[in-house]
This record gives C-alpha cells, structure tokens and sequence, in this order.
C-alpha cells in the first residue's frame, strides 16, 4: 500500500510539473510573441520586468527570473515547500522561453490583436501554473504577505499595485499601449478564472416551495443531484415548510431553474457562486 502511495505521489508530482511548464512555455509566448512587440504590458512583476528590459535593453529573461526571486525567497516560510519549488521551476522555464523567442519575429504587429490573443494566451498559462500548484509571478506572494500584516484582501493589493505599473507604462511607452495593457491584463484575468475553475463552476440553490418534494424528486431524477431538506418557517404567516438546498454545475443551472418553474412558477430561488466542492459524492461533471 505505501508502495502504491508514493507511485500515485509520483505520478502527481510529474502532471504538476508538466502542466506547469506548459503553462510557463505559454506565458513566455503571450510576451514575446504578442504583447511586448506591440508595448503591451502585463501586471505584476512581469510588467515591472517589461519596462525594466525596455529602459535597460537587457533581456525580457533576467528580469523575470531575478525580480521573482526575493519574493519566493521570503514567501517560503509561509507558503511552503512545494510552492515555492514548483513556481520557481515555472518562472524558470519562462524565462528560458522568453529568451529564446526574443529576436523571433511576432505573430502580430497589430496592437489589438496582440491585447486579445496575448492575454488569452497568458491567462491560460498563468492558470495551469494556479491550477497545479505553482505561480508565475511573485506579486500574489507580496499581497498575500501584506495582506497578513495589513489585513487587507489579497485581490486588492494586486490590483493596487498593478495600477502604478500601469501608470509607469504610460510614461515609459505611451498612454495608449497603457490602456491596452489594462485590457490585456482584464483579458488574461478572465482565462485564469476559467482555467482554475473551470467551466463546470458550482452553484449553491437555495429553493423555497410548497411543492418541496415534487421538486427534490424531480431533481433528482432529472439531474442526478440530491437536495438537502431544511426546517423553515414563514415570516409573515408562521407557516412551516421545508426548504431545498442543492449545489450544481454553472451548466446545469439552467436546467434546475427550468425545473423549479415547471412545478412551481411562483417558488423563490436564490443562487450563490461556491468556491469550491469536496465529498458528498458531488461529481462537476454536468449529466446531460
């Protein structure tokens, strides 16, 4: 058995590694191939690297493996072992991608172009390295270590700090390269969002019914999700009723509403976006 668990260790350890230098090969194309030829920059230290290599004539390379490496050497304490490893091997194998795709020619001189497929490109990349336990930029590893001291969010220190860096592209490219950066980044962001999470992004549903079996069953039979019964009482007339709680796939909210209103067209819905699901036998994927 213990021999069984180090094989399965093993074989997780090498999809990790190769699902991030799949996406540390993607990201050091999104820059060298679309958005630096066209002075689009991304957020973050990559950004900082851009304008650094731009003003010094070093090369896109060194910088990002350089700049990244202070943050990863005071993240690893706090972060752990493995994820300061795995992005450090991703930051590495994107700089070498950089590197050798610096004197090669790019996909496009057109700056929109370059914002659209650069960002979607980089945001793909950017997501695997998420995804499987790494990162490419040491920006997250400062917010979240301000974020423990400042006790502000993570997400808004990123964003805070992406906003100077904006600015200095605007002064050191121009106003409108800025702008586009800003749709890059937003381009990128998006994918990251899609490439973590997936298409199949839960749902919490929360359902208030007369017919609250009718509804659980149909459910049931027809999506293949079990519901959670819940005592409630009304608040204007005192009366008791059970209420339906349920998690679904983002592709299969369409059907659960369909489902509701067919029975019940004047049952009260809410829906929240869940994070993430773990046990109870619930599957992502979406039953057709």
């Amino acid at each position: 058995m213990n021999r069984e668990h180090k094989k399965t260790s093993k074989f997780r350890w090498i999809i990790k590694l190769f699902f991030i230098a799949t996406g540390a090969v993607l990201m050091g194309i999104a820059l060298e191939l679309f958005l630096v030829p066209n002075a689009v920059i991304d957020g973050g230290i990559a950004g900082v690297s851009i304008i650094s290599s731009h003003l010094s004539e070093v090369p896109l390379g060194v910088f990002l493996f350089v700049l990244n490496l202070p943050f990863l050497l005071l993240g690893y304490k706090q972060l752990g072992k493995s994820f300061v490893i795995l992005t450090l091997y991703g930051i590495t194998i994107m700089s070498i991608t950089t590197a050798l795709l610096h004197h090669t020619q790019p996909f496009t001189t057109d700056q929109l172009l370059a914002v659209l497929f650069g960002g979607l490109i980089l945001g793909v990349g950017v997501g695997l390295a998420i995804r499987f336990g790494g990162a490419l930029d040491g920006t997250e590893i400062i917010a979240i270590l301000l974020a423990n001291k400042l006790r502000i969010p993570v997400g808004q220190i990123v964003m805070f700090i992406n906003v100077f860096i904006f600015i200095a592209a605007g002064f050191v490219f121009n106003w409108n390269s800025a702008m586009y950066s800003v749709f890059a980044y937003f381009i990128a962001f998006k994918a990251i969002d899609i490439v973590v999470e997936g298409l199949n992004e839960s749902r919490s549903v929360t359902i208030i019914s007369q017919d609250y079996e009718e509804i659980a069953q149909a459910i049931m039979q027809r999506l293949g999700r079990t519901c959670t019964f819940i005592q409630a009482q009304g608040g204007y007339n005192r009366q008791e009723t059970q209420m339906l709680f349920c998690v679904v796939t983002r592709l299969e909210l369409s059907k659960l509403k369909s489902i509701v209103q067919d029975i019940d067209p004047a049952a009260f819905m809410t829906i929240e976006d869940v994070a993430d699901v773990y046990g109870g036998g619930f599957d992502k994927k979406a039953i057709h």
